[in-house]
């Protein structure tokens, strides 16, 4: 009879070990699942963010165009005062160009130095 018992006992006892370790496994994945979940919303308000520094960026990039076009507008009329206004838009044009030539050049070297480092 005390044997039965005993058995009886190590029979409980695999049992509740069995589902002691399939609520483990359960918990465990349920915890991954909410890991991953909470990183994919960490990663959805990066981004937008990002989209809205961006979009900022570039409206105030297309209004700064536009100001820079009414500055170029106002130096071609200003020369005009002092010369044909053909020649007063070519001057201006090829300041601006000499300007951005420049510019894009040490763009260039830059990049051209920061890809002979890596």
């Amino acid at each position: 009879m005390n044997d039965q018992v005993a058995n009886k006992n190590s029979t409980t006892d695999r049992e509740s070990l069995t589902e002691l370790l399939g609520q483990l496994a359960k918990s465990s994945a349920a915890v991954v699942h909410d890991e991953i979940e909470l990183l994919i919303q960490r990663i959805r308000e990066k981004v937008r963010a990002v989209r809205c520094g961006v979009i900022t960026v570039a409206i105030g990039a297309v209004i700064c165009f536009a100001a820079f076009m009414s500055l170029c507008a106002a130096l071609i009329i200003e020369l005009t005062s002092y010369m044909a206004p053909v020649i007063a838009a070519l001057v201006t044009g090829a300041a601006l160009a000499l300007i951005g030539a420049v510019i894009a050049f040490i763009g260039y070297m830059q990049l051209k130095e920061s890809t002979r480092k890596t």
